[in-house]
């Protein structure tokens, strides 16, 4: 039984096309296997996480990202009587539009298009299912629900005045939407002034919990620091004391997975005993109460917040700006940034199958916009090919 505040599969705002219902599958389900089987999810197995695709067999990309998010938003879902099949399409497709390289491709597409209207993954997302997937006979895009549009859009919070507080929210004083999510809007509203339902507040969670896991994994296993490092910081040093405790003498590699699995076993508890709290307090009735709260009831406490606060700031100093990536990230800057403005002056050296796109344009904000979507569905390993052919930038350092 879902809670009253759950997102009702039959109580569903429909789809901007309207479709017949299945026979054997919620709206919501229909949602998350079209996402799944949609080219941009396949294109996240060669695409960034923090590593570029190519440096580890091991090391997460955006598609095994996604999946653990996917994971740890049913797992949440659940135990707060959620729905957990539209938390699932929420994660699956929250990073549908980033860019080849992670943060450092979409850092540079975010410059490259500035002149033209900016660059927001999560706008990008956006276009990705409602615009740039081109399978179905009666619509362009994956004619996905109007909640999980709105899930895409604003899991990180809202995204414009009056309750527009979060670091991800888009504020129309700061310059206004990204046009692909004012595109979208324009043509279905998202309420994009509101918190969005649960399931969506649970996707975004899950996302933290799982890049704060994964990154300490990854980061353990490329060597750029160490599992004493990790005894310094809260949650992690007392994970490792305990497995020490309970396992003398483990050996390296199950002593790091028995520690680390206790910090993700940590985060999650923390969310449900919080969220379960907040939510008892409240009451809502409905998930339109949920939208209108004015606050999110999934997140973190608040010693644990601050507590991953010191971790994500020694993964971004340790990590994500350690020498040999700043090395990779400058490396592959150079390819987004030759390939965009070249491709811009030169667009016939885009495929064929996206010619009628291209002849489409009537302007050179459009044609930039779909320069903007060629090269942010690239792959790592096809944008290091194209770098390398057209550019002369060695694929492989």
């Amino acid at each position: 039984m879902l809670a009253p505040y759950a997102c009702q599969p039959d109580q569903s705002r429909g789809r901007l096309f309207p479709e017949r219902l299945s026979s054997f599958r919620s709206p919501f389900q229909r949602d998350r296997d079209r996402i799944i089987h949609s080219s941009a999810f396949r294109r996240l197995k060669h695409k960034t996480q923090v590593f570029v695709e190519h440096e580890g067999d091991y090391y997460r990309t955006r598609l095994t990202h996604t999946i653990e998010v996917a994971q740890v938003a049913r797992t949440i879902a659940g135990v707060l009587n959620l729905n957990t099949d539209l938390a699932e399409a929420v994660a699956l497709a929250h990073d549908l539009g980033h860019t080849p390289f992670g943060h450092t491709g979409e850092d540079a597409m975010e410059r490259l298009m500035a002149p033209w209207g900016g660059f927001d993954h999560n706008a990008q997302a956006l276009r990705i299912v409602t615009r740039l997937e081109r399978h179905y006979a009666d619509f362009d895009g994956l004619n996905l629900t109007w909640e999980t549009l709105e899930g895409i859009a604003k899991h990180n919070g809202p995204v414009r005045s009056p309750n527009a507080d979060e670091k991800h929210a888009h504020s129309e004083k700061g310059g206004g939407l990204p046009y692909a999510l004012a595109e979208v809007n324009a043509a279905w509203d998202l309420e994009l002034d509101t918190h969005a339902s649960a399931e969506a507040q649970v996707a975004a969670i899950a996302d933290d919990v799982a890049y704060s896991h994964h990154d300490l994994h990854d980061g353990l296993r490329s060597g750029l620091f160490t599992e004493d490092d990790l005894m310094e910081l809260p949650v992690t040093g007392p994970a490792f004391a305990e497995v020490d405790r309970l396992y003398p003498g483990l050996d390296k590699m199950r002593r790091r997975h028995e520690a680390l699995r206790r910090v993700f076993g940590r985060m999650v508890e923390d969310v449900i005993a919080v969220a379960q709290n907040r939510l008892s307090a409240a009451q809502p009735k409905s998930v339109d109460e949920i939208r209108h709260m004015g606050t999110t009831v999934i997140r973190f406490s608040k010693p644990l917040y601050q507590e991953l606060k010191a971790i994500r700031s020694f993964l971004f100093t340790r990590m994500y700006r350690a020498p040999s990536v700043m090395v990779e990230r400058a490396r592959v800057t150079k390819v987004v940034d030759g390939l965009f403005p070249l491709f811009l002056e030169n667009p016939g050296l885009l495929p064929e199958t996206w010619a009628s796109d291209i002849a489409a344009a009537k302007d050179q904000v459009e044609l930039a916009r779909v320069i903007a979507d060629y090269v942010a569905g690239m792959t790592d390993r096809f944008a290091l090919q194209e770098g390398e052919r057209l550019l002369g930038i060695p694929a492989q350092a």
